[in-house]
């Protein structure tokens, strides 16, 4: 069975290191680590779960593909069942960002540990990219796409335990590498969520309670970030 990633988990195969062994974390269907392993990306992965369910389906499809003796399976909450040593890259992906700086920094030296650390956090990435910035971990690499109507930002870290400079607030919600690139499909993104605001404030002209008063004030001031960002294609 020859694996055929989704658009969202290609990206993230995309950015591991040829030659590296990889530690993913929330394997889920084992789908990433299978393909890294069958297109010679990397030559052993740990795939480990939190969940029982899912993992059992990740071990049915790699002895499908016949891949057992290079990919071992593991219950694991986060990196708890990791030991230091076993892989270069960890992958982290498919969860909130809240669950995975909890992953990070319960398990911090062995987080440390890795050489790269390729991360798609699906939710808080503005305050889970201070996380990154607080703990040492300087970020190489970005990257969005959309797929089914979704919009994901994924990031390659590396630990540097340097003091890192305080990034202004645009680049931590939109990513500096990102907005320095004028990457297409974060423009994209910015104009979705202008469009999306501009129709929010219309609704909110009309409400006279305060609470109306107050999200439309919110509105307002996300739009002027979203427009401070796009200004980056002027």
């Amino acid at each position: 069975m020859k694996v055929v990633l989704s658009r969202r988990l290609q990206a993230l195969a995309d950015m591991v290191t040829l030659g590296n062994r990889v530690a993913d974390v929330g394997c889920d269907h084992g789908f990433l680590s299978i393909y890294l392993v069958q297109n010679q990306i990397s030559p052993r992965v740990l795939a480990m779960d939190v969940r029982e369910g899912p993992l059992a389906r990740a071990k049915e499809h790699i002895a499908r593909c016949g891949l057992g003796s290079y990919i071992e399976t593991r219950l694991s909450d986060g990196l708890s069942a990791y030991e230091k040593g076993e892989a270069q890259t960890l992958v982290c992906a498919g969860m909130g960002g809240r669950v995975m700086t909890k992953i990070l920094a319960s398990q911090e030296e062995k987080a440390k540990s890795f050489s790269e650390l390729i991360l798609q956090p699906q939710s808080e990435i503005p305050q889970f990219r201070r996380f990154l910035q607080d703990g040492g971990y300087k970020i190489q690499e970005e990257n969005i796409l959309c797929e089914e109507g979704k919009y994901y930002f994924m990031m390659k870290a590396v630990y540097t335990g340097q003091e890192i400079d305080n990034q202004s607030e645009l680049f931590l919600e939109f990513g500096e590498k990102l907005l320095e690139d004028r990457n297409p499909v974060l423009r994209e993104y910015l104009e979705y969520r202008l469009k999306t605001t501009l129709e929010i404030e219309k609704e909110l002209n009309f409400g006279e309670k305060d609470r109306a008063k107050e999200r439309l004030c919110q509105v307002r001031q996300e739009r002027k970030r979203l427009l401070e960002a796009l200004s980056y294609w002027e």
